[in-house]
This record gives structure tokens, C-alpha cells and sequence, in this order.
């Protein structure tokens, strides 16, 4: 039996391994087998981060042969703190990123031929995390107290919910990604994503903090969007279908867990140690509880769904900030032609 030719960019073979593959396929291979993978057509993937379960979706159309079926050939690669990934899309290093609303206006206002044509996530999952018992039920509840927040969220969603709750820039202080500044300070409230601190938070404690997600205050920032050049999804727009409906199908399958997933997991393990299981089964089921994945233009459109009004109001809730600057034409920042196609729908 052939082996499937997706693969993720941590898959390596030493060369003498991929010799004696390279000398046995011949012989092992039917001609016919050989002539269909030889026909996969070659697409690179850029994930915002190391393997997750945030990334699910991806890694089960590698192991449930979803891209392979559509033709393709996927190369899945992994990010992490020291690469940029919006400038190896610019480049031209690799086909398509995971990305966001906002590196869209990017484009937009620097003029750059890019733009999104997918949105997994129709809720920015970052979240405000409280101390168990503090009583943190609404926004509201953040006056008084002192908030740990990034550079990145403080020139992002930091100026919305600063103006939509009335509160001051005296409230914040640094957040290292460390939480043992939250820890010490009960009365403080640190940044982090639906996945994944509050499950750190609740293994250090023992009990579960309490979250307040982003998207619930009216933040409308579409999040691991896919993010491609004109050109590429111009000139073989075909291809780039058949590529984004596996990857959503992909996604529809990872949500509903139980073992049709298990080879995706064993993948994102292998590419990440630090998870484990159970990290992966808190993060599939808090994506799944909060409607990350599937609410908003999802509910009609199917995963990946987006839409014009949705588009609109996330740039003007930033304009309205000084986050965006105003005149710019949002149409630019996206297109249609390639999602609301209903997979995927619950």
C-alpha cells in the first residue's frame, strides 16, 4: 500500500531512509498508484502557532486523507515565537497562512495582492481571566481591577473594550506570558485564549477560573482566517476550492471527536510534545461550548462561513477606536467566492 503524500513539515527522513524508499517504490507500487500521486497537485499551509488542537481541523484532513482525496499534495507547517509567517506569505515561501481580521486591513492599507478567503474561528477566542469566586460575570466587573495585557492586545482589542466599559489605561500592567503574576494578585485579571490558559490556571489551582470572552463583548474580529495571494486563488481557483473544502470537512469531522480523530491527535502530539490528551479533549470541548467554531455566518454558511455585514462591522467598531484608519475599502480585505457553501453545518 502507497502512504499518503500529506504530510506535516515536521515529517522528515534521514537520507538514507528516503533512498531506499526513493529505490523501492518502483518495485512495491502499482504503476497505476504511482501515476495518481505523481498527479497530486502541491499546496503549503502556515499554522500562526505550534501544533494544537486550535489547529485541528488541518491535521484531520492530513490523516483522514481528506487532502489527499481532493488531489492534493499538503504541506503543513508549524509556527512558533520566532517566525513570521505574514512575511514568508509575502515572500512567496508559502501558499497560504492562518491569520486574522485585522492582518486582512494589512493588506488593505499597505496595498499588499492578499486577502482572506476563509474564517475557521467565528469568535476571537482570547479571553479576560478572573480569579475563582472574584465574581468576574460580566465586563463590567473589570473596573477597579488590574489587568495583564499584552503590547499585542493593547493596540488591538484593548482600545474597544477600554471605550465600550469605561475603562482607564491605568489599569494595565505587562503580561510576560507567565502566570505567576496573576497567581499572586488576586485582584487581577490576565489576557489569555479560551484554549488554553484557563486550563493551565485550573491545573496550577485546582479549580476553574472564571473567562470572559472577547467576542462576547461585541469584538467581532474574525480569527484563523486563511490568508492567500490574488493571484494564486485567481489562477487556480479549482485547486484552492478543492483545498478548502477538505480543510473544512476536515474541521467538521475533528469537532465531533471520539476515535475518528485519534490519528489526528497522534499527529499534533508528534509535531508538539507539549500536548496531551487532555489538554486536546479541554480545547476541543471549550470550542465547541462557546461556538468558536460554529455560530455566526456558520450556522447558515457552514464552517469557514463569512460575510459582508460581519466584515463591516468589525472594521468600523475599530475605526470607530483609531484602531483602522478610516477610508479604507473593506471589500478588499476578503472574498466570498470560496466559503458559505454549508459544510460542515449543524
Amino acid at each position: 500500500m502507497s502512504r499518503t503524500r500529506c504530510r506535516t513539515g515536521a515529517f522528515r527522513l534521514d537520507r538514507r531512509a528516503a533512498l531506499g524508499l526513493a529505490l523501492a517504490a518502483p518495485l512495491l507500487v502499482p504503476l497505476a498508484r504511482r501515476a495518481r500521486a505523481q498527479s497530486l497537485e502541491k499546496l503549503s499551509f502556515h499554522t500562526d502557532w505550534r501544533a494544537q488542537a486550535e489547529h485541528g481541523g488541518y491535521y484531520q484532513a492530513i490523516a483522514a486523507g481528506l487532502y489527499r482525496k481532493a488531489g492534493i499534495e499538503c504541506e503543513l507547517r508549524q509556527g512558533g515565537p520566532s517566525l513570521n509567517i505574514g512575511q514568508l506569505l509575502l515572500a512567496g515561501r508559502v501558499d497560504m497562512i492562518m491569520s486574522n481580521s485585522f492582518e486582512a486591513f494589512t493588506y488593505v492599507r499597505e496595498g499588499a495582492p492578499f486577502h482572506t478567503i476563509a474564517a475557521i474561528f467565528q469568535k476571537d477566542p482570547q479571553v479576560l481571566i478572573g480569579h475563582p469566586g472574584s465574581g468576574l460575570d460580566s465586563f463590567d466587573k473589570l473596573k477597579g481591577k488590574t489587568l495583564l495585557i499584552g503590547n499585542g492586545g493593547r493596540v488591538t482589542w484593548w482600545p474597544f473594550v477600554r471605550k465600550k466599559f469605561g475603562l482607564k489605561d491605568e489599569q494595565l500592567k505587562p503580561y510576560t506570558f507567565n502566570m505567576a503574576p496573576f497567581l499572586a494578585d488576586k485582584n487581577a485579571v490576565q489576557q489569555g485564549f479560551l484554549s488554553s490558559e484557563p486550563f493551565s490556571i485550573a491545573k496550577a489551582i485546582g479549580r476553574e477560573p472564571e473567562v470572559l470572552l472577547l467576542a462576547d463583548a461585541g469584538f467581532a474580529s474574525y480569527q484563523t482566517t486563511i490568508a492567500i495571494s490574488r493571484k494564486l486563488a485567481t489562477e487556480k481557483k479549482e485547486l484552492i476550492q478543492r483545498f478548502v473544502d477538505a480543510t473544512l470537512e476536515g474541521w467538521s469531522q475533528y469537532l465531533a471527536g471520539g476515535p475518528a480523530t485519534e490519528a489526528a491527535n497522534a499527529l499534533i502530539k508528534r509535531d508538539n510534545p507539549d500536548q496531551t490528551d487532555e489538554r486536546i479533549a479541554y480545547a476541543i470541548k471549550v470550542l465547541n461550548e462557546r461556538g468558536i467554531v460554529r455560530s455566526g455566518d456558520a450556522l447558515t454558511g457552514g464552517i469557514g462561513a463569512m460575510s459582508d455585514a460581519h466584515w463591516k462591522v468589525f472594521y468600523e467598531s475599530m475605526a470607530d477606536v483609531d484602531v483602522l484608519p478610516r477610508g479604507l475599502d473593506v471589500t478588499r480585505a476578503y472574498s466570498l467566492e470560496f466559503v458559505n457553501k454549508g459544510i460542515g453545518k449543524s
